[in-house]
């Protein structure tokens, strides 16, 4: 028997918005400790052939202190991703956010359920 080939096409490489939505998983909330996606706090995530990410996000209350850095955190964690050539994020208001949009893993985390 010989021995089998591996055909790196074969092998499933995570897509640009995998390495995206991963990268968020890593920005945690500085008053929370759950990442800024399983909290809910990305609204929608666009990426434009040119690597371009637009991302539209929340914090959990207008009156945050962070409000005024945070995306700045946001769009620095996206960069860093290979193949990302710009990221903007939108600190958004409306809807504004509720613990319904936290991920199940997030209520867990935090003892929610």
């Amino acid at each position: 028997m010989g021995t089998a080939e591996i055909n790196s096409e074969n092998l499933e490489q995570p897509t640009l918005e995998e390495r995206v939505m991963e990268a968020l998983r890593g920005v945690y909330d500085p008053e929370i400790p759950v990442n800024i996606y399983d909290l809910g706090l990305i609204y929608n995530v666009e990426i434009d052939a040119a690597g371009v990410v637009n991302i539209r996000m929340t914090l959990t209350a207008p009156g945050c202190p962070v409000a005024q850095t945070f995306p700045g955190v946001v769009e620095c964690a996206v960069k860093c991703v290979p193949a990302v050539a710009d990221a903007h994020v939108e600190l958004v208001w409306d809807p504004p956010w509720t613990q319904d949009r936290m991920s199940e893993a997030a209520r867990l985390q935090l003892g929610l359920i």
